[in-house]
């Protein structure tokens, strides 16, 4: 049996890029840009190739009840993903980066919050979370087994993105530009690259935990991430190569990014992040047009399914 391919993309606003490049606070008529243009082009895509999905969604931003003042229009196209047959997750409700080295209190807080908003928005709890910067505590984990969710997919076993970030974030500081972000737990690196039961308590190694990890993509042997960020910008040749790598695994976790079918002129992006967001420079079309070349690669040698699916079966074997 071929092995499964789950399409999951995070739904980070304008102003998560912001915080990760140093810009200080973007544009306020970019706080919905996202959701309002980006969103549809992933659900006509879908559609047109009969792909259900995973949306990771960052509940702040569509919170009718929070302070985003785009959160009703916002709402309303993550209402059509659920009524489409698209599986929402939860991608925390603040996406603060330093989440994992919150309080459990806080901690309880944010993913509280989040799974309320969710359920109130797909009529049904959330069955699977993502951590923001791929980065997984052990409170954020206990917090997730006590609601019962299913999955997680937080973890990037990745020992070339690690270095990466952390190059780019040194870069920042010597240019006195400090990066939202914050340094992965570098035990994660070395994390199970395959689906897998996790240790209470030490969600980077196996054990017996109730709830399920599914890691994002990364290459066999030298564990180079194939996300959306990759695979979009690359040659075919080496896309194609890409794929046939991870039909290798039990799972082609494939993790896009909302703002991946973004047009930086069309959807008026500034300068200043373009600059340093390399996937802006590069035109809707052209990246519409990799992503349906991947997708319609990959079905000949995978079975799709949300992440959800993907754990029911897994669940079973692991």
């Amino acid at each position: 049996m071929r092995p499964l391919c789950a399409v999951s993309i995070d739904v980070d606003s304008v102003d998560c890029y912001y915080r990760i490049h140093g810009l200080g606070t973007p544009p306020p008529e970019l706080a919905g840009v996202v959701i309002e243009r980006c969103i549809p082009r992933f659900a006509e895509l879908l559609a047109e190739l009969e792909i259900d999905a995973t949306f990771f969604v960052v509940a702040a931003d569509v919170d009718i009840d929070g302070a985003c003042q785009t959160a009703r229009s916002s709402r309303a196209q993550i209402e059509a993903l659920a009524s489409a047959g698209h599986e929402i997750g939860s991608h925390s409700y603040a996406h603060d980066y330093d989440l994992a080295r919150q309080p459990e209190a806080d901690v309880a807080a944010d993913i509280g919050r989040a799974h309320e908003t969710l359920t109130a928005i797909a009529g049904k709890p959330p069955r699977g979370f993502r951590a923001p910067g791929y980065d997984l505590s052990a409170a954020m984990q206990a917090e997730l087994i006590e609601r019962g969710y299913l999955y997680d997919s937080s973890l990037l076993p990745s020992p070339p993105y690690y270095l990466a970030k952390a190059a780019v974030m040194a870069g920042m500081r010597l240019v006195g530009r400090a990066s939202g972000a914050v340094m992965t737990n570098p035990r994660a690196l070395w994390a199970p690259a395959d689906p897998y039961r996790p240790a209470v308590g030490a969600p980077h190694r196996r054990g017996d935990a109730p709830m399920i990890e599914l890691p994002v993509a990364v290459t066999p042997g030298l564990r180079v991430p194939a996300i959306g960020t990759s695979l979009l910008l690359a040659p075919g040749w080496l896309r194609r190569r890409w794929l046939r790598q991870m039909a290798r695994r039990k799972l082609f976790n494939f993790e896009l990014h909302a703002i991946d079918l973004a047009d930086a002129e069309l959807d008026g992006f500034p300068g200043e992040l373009v600059s340093r967001q390399p996937d802006l420079r590069a035109s809707f079309e052209r990246k519409r047009a990799a992503l349906v070349e991947v997708l319609s690669d990959a079905a000949s040698l995978f079975r799709f399914a949300t992440l959800g699916e993907a754990a029911d079966e897994l669940a079973m074997v692991v």
